[in-house]
């Protein structure tokens, strides 16, 4: 049965009390009638200079037109990209502003400082960047040390951070700066060599990759490269923060006086030594040792390894060597100073197991090579390495005994390279063959001590060799040099056999005989070679093994001048040497004359002496150590004479290609050189005995050259070597006095002609004569009938003229004799202006009137050839000697 539905109820109708408006889509509505307006009206106010531009008018910016104040607390931005623009931008502004930095540097450091342990690579890149090539290069005239001390308290930071990356990065940085102040490492050694150990040890957690291994290695070997061997850098160090730097120079004062107290405390540790450096270096090596085995495998795989391992390798192995060397130098230096080695000092040498690691796990790994020899067809990655090797074991071998057979390993690597065995077997580049030999030379000359006599001469001859094959201006060549010097010359420790010995004794002679061609090679174009040799030579000569051969004589003797010839002579390489070098050949000089001074070296000598581009200075010196040798009995007195006779008289004091062009004041200082030379030899000559005896020897000489009647200067120069010598009354000869009164007159009537009259100064003119004429002065002085005949000689010379005047008629020859007259009365009239020397003439008066008569005579001529001009000229020639002569009569 279906119910029945519901009756539906009726809805009842609502009240409406709003009636909905429909509106329009898109129509705008009116606003109610009850709106409140709320626009706002204002009206612009505009200021002059107020944008941001005008603002940093004059101030530096970076490219984006930020300054310094805004960049810097953008460093330290929460996004990584802002802080990597922000150090750009400082980049850039120190580019174009470097002042800003100088102006703000501590501030700067201060603040770019905490980036070293900043989490984002680029921005720890950039940063690494900015202080390499920016602000580093900027600072070095500045106060380093204050600048590093603000840096070190963020670097051990960095160096202790967490991550692997971030700590490597402080590790590269410390290596940037210390090369950028070495005393850097010196003043944390010991927390630093921590730090290294830590990480290399660690490296098989933290860095597998070798290229990350390899920054923490470089640094290392870099450090312990800058560690003081000797005293003397130790010194150096003490020095540093107290000359170089004002360590109370800063700017920021709150931290001013943590900053002083830091650099002072360090500076205490340095003065205290390096005591508290040697046990962390021993566990510093003895980590590198272990870190090498790893390596082991890798080096005698057959593929070799790659660059990066052997870059580790070789750094691992110089921090070795650098560590080493550090403490056995300093040990020996306590011991040569008779000071008792502290347990820190010696520990290197003594621990046994620092001992045994170095022999079974380093030293005794050599040869590194993929076949295990010596010979091995490898690149030069492996020649390197057994080069490191090498040196390492020649620290070692000089403190301790080793094993024989690994011995003569290293001493069959050491001979093979000096011959080049190894540069041939493996192609080996020159470069590289010859860096090996720089660094194993310093050690050979101990090493030959030590071996026994078939080892000692394989090395001394593969030396040899080395040192006839290397070019003369190369590095290795002054390397072989200074070898040489330690295995001929007592040095300390190093005392090589005398002549005893005949093998040594053989290598020690040819070694000198190759000195002086060495010296030709080098020539002028490498003084400082030349001096090295030189400074060898000389002091070869001081400790008397200087041995030369005639070949080594003629070396020398082309040295001071490669001709013998007559005439000009080009100077050797000796002439353009630089001063100092100079004096180091002379002073070899003197000491080459004790041996063997013979006559070809002297005329070499002087052959240099008139070099025309040769100093003054140099000239004299010459002279004097000559000199000094032949007081010391070493140059025998003909050879001396021959030398100082002949350098008056070949001296040319204006050379031939000047004497055209040559002005007035260039002429007086080639004549004060000559002068002087002058000067000189006369004082020699006056020292070299009693000087009648003297001038017996060499009055026939002197006489021979005033024969060949020379120039003004020269013949100058011989007679006042002549007067020198001589005495009152003379001593001359007869023949002597003979030739000297044939050669006198035109002497001095050539002083005439060739000094002009200076009527404006005629006090300079009478001066400059007198120098010429005074040694004629002093020989009439002494020699009445030298003065005699020169006063014939005269009166002859102008009848002759006077002759002449009066037959010829050729205007040129008639000008020429009046000339001579003129010039003699000249002569006559000078001589009579000097009190002493007309009291001489006096007795002579009869023989200046004939002269004067002859004039008078000439007055009266009527010789065509005679001009109206000369009758004048000779008319008051007549005149000035006739009142001479009536001066001479009262």
């Amino acid at each position: 049965m279906v119910r029945s539905k519901a009756p539906a109820k009726k809805q009842q109708k609502k009240g409406i009390d709003f009636k909905k408006i429909k509106r329009k889509l898109g129509r705008k509505l009116p606003p109610p009638k009850n709106a409140t307006n709320t626009e706002i009206k204002s009206k612009a106010i505009i200021l002059p200079e107020q944008s941001v531009a005008a603002e940093k008018s004059g101030l530096a910016t970076s490219k984006k037109g930020l300054t310094l104040k805004e960049l810097l607390p953008q460093t330290s931005h929460h996004n990584a990209k802002v802080r990597k623009d922000a150090l750009y931008g400082i980049k850039d502004l120190f580019k174009n502003h470097p002042e800003e930095l100088q102006s703000h540097k501590y501030a700067i450091i201060q603040k770019l400082r905490e980036r070293i342990s900043d989490d984002d690579k680029l921005v720890r890149d950039v940063f690494y960047q900015l202080f390499d090539i920016d602000i580093f290069p900027l600072c070095k005239e500045d106060n380093q040390g204050l600048m590093v001390s603000l840096l070190m308290p963020y670097i051990f930071s960095a160096m202790a951070h967490s991550a692997i990356d971030v700590r490597l990065m402080a590790f590269k940085f410390f290596h940037l700066v210390v090369e950028f102040y070495p005393p850097t490492f010196s003043l944390d050694a010991e927390k630093i060599l921590e730090n290294y150990k830590d990480i290399i040890q660690k490296n098989h957690f933290y860095v597998e990759d070798k290229s990350k291994l390899k920054v923490a290695l470089s640094g290392l070997s870099h450090c312990l490269s800058v560690l003081p061997c000797d005293e003397s850098d130790t010194k150096s160090q003490k020095k540093g923060p107290s000359q170089n730097e004002t360590l109370l120079t800063y700017e920021q004062d709150a931290t001013k006086d943590c900053v002083l107290y830091s650099i002072l405390t360090k500076f205490l540790r340095i003065l205290t030594g390096y005591a508290h450096v040697y046990q962390r270096l021993k566990e510093v090596v003895a980590v590198l040792i272990n870190c090498f085995q790893d390596f082991i495998p890798l080096i005698h795989a057959p593929r070799g390894f790659d660059a990066h391992s052997f870059d580790c390798i070789q750094h691992i192995l110089r921090s070795i060597g650098y560590a080493i060397k550090f403490s056995i130098r300093r040990h020996k230096q306590r011991q040569t100073a008779w000071r008792p080695a502290s347990e820190e000092v010696t520990l290197m040498i003594l621990d046994q197991d620092i001992a045994s690691m170095l022999l079974k796990k380093l030293l005794g790994s050599f040869p590194l090579d993929p076949e295990n020899n010596l010979y091995g067809k490898g690149d030069d990655k492996y020649f390197k390495l057994n080069s490191v090797l090498t040196e390492i074991f020649l620290e070692v071998s000089e403190w301790s005994h080793l094993p024989t057979d690994l011995s003569n390993r290293y001493l069959e690597f050491i001979e093979n390279t000096l011959l080049g065995k190894i540069t041939r077997s493996i192609r080996l580049r020159k470069d590289i063959h010859e860096k090996t030999l720089l660094a194993l030379l310093p050690f050979l000359p101990k090493l030959i001590l030590r071996v026994d006599r078939d080892w000692r001469d394989n090395l001394l001859e593969a030396f040899t060799i080395t040192f006839s094959d290397c070019k003369p201006e190369s590095k290795l060549k002054l390397a072989c040099i200074s070898t040489v010097r330690d295995m001929i010359i007592p040095n300390g420790d190093i005392l090589y056999p005398n002549a005893s010995d005949p093998t040594v004794h053989y290598y020690q002679v040819a070694w000198v005989n190759k000195l002086p061609s060495l010296l030709n090679q080098l020539g002028n174009e490498h003084p400082v070679s030349t001096q090295v040799v030189l400074q060898l030579l000389l002091d070869l000569g001081r400790v008397g093994c200087l041995n030369a051969s005639p070949t080594c004589e003629d070396d020398i003797r082309n040295f001071f001048s490669l001709c013998q010839g007559e005439g000009d002579v080009p100077g050797g390489p000796f002439a353009s040497l630089p001063r100092e070098a100079q004096e180091l050949a002379l002073c070899f000089l003197y000491y080459f004359t004790t041996d063997k001074f013979s006559s070809p070296m002297m005329k070499a000598i002087v052959s240099c002496c008139l070099y025309p581009q040769l100093e003054p200075a140099v000239l004299y010196r010459i002279v004097e150590i000559l000199h000094t040798a032949y007081r010391a009995g070493y140059i025998q007195i003909t050879d001396h004479f021959s030398f100082l006779i002949t350098l008056i008289a070949r001296f040319k004091v204006v050379p031939e290609k000047l004497q055209s062009s040559i002005e007035c004041n260039e002429r007086e200082t080639y004549c004060g050189t000559f002068k002087e030379v002058t000067k000189l030899v006369c004082s020699c000559l006056s020292e070299m005995g009693d000087s009648s005896l003297v001038l017996q020897i060499v009055e026939k000489v002197l006489l021979e050259q005033i024969v060949l009647k020379p120039a003004l200067d020269n013949g100058c120069a011989i007679l006042r070597m002549i007067c020198v010598l001589d005495s009152t009354p003379t001593t001359l000869s007869e023949r002597s006095v003979t030739t000297l009164s044939e050669f006198l007159p035109g002497y001095m009537i050539n002083i005439v002609n060739c000094i002009p009259e200076d009527k404006e100064n005629s006090y300079l003119y009478i001066q400059t004569c007198l120098y010429y004429l005074v040694p004629c002065y002093f020989l009439f002085n002494r020699s009445s009938k030298l003065t005699e005949q020169v006063l014939i000689r005269m009166r002859s010379m102008i009848s002759e003229n006077t002759k002449a005047l009066e037959s010829v008629q050729d205007r040129e020859s008639g000008r020429n004799s009046l000339n001579m007259i003129q010039c003699i009365i000249s002569v006559i009239l000078l001589m009579h202006n000097d009190v002493k020397v007309r009291k001489i003439i006096s007795s002579f008066k009869p023989e200046i009137d004939l002269i004067l008569q002859n004039v008078i005579t000439l007055q009266s001529s009527r010789s065509t050839s005679l001009t109206v001009e000369g009758k004048h000229m000779m008319k008051i020639a007549g005149e000035r000697l006739r009142i001479a002569s009536k001066s001479l009569l009262a």
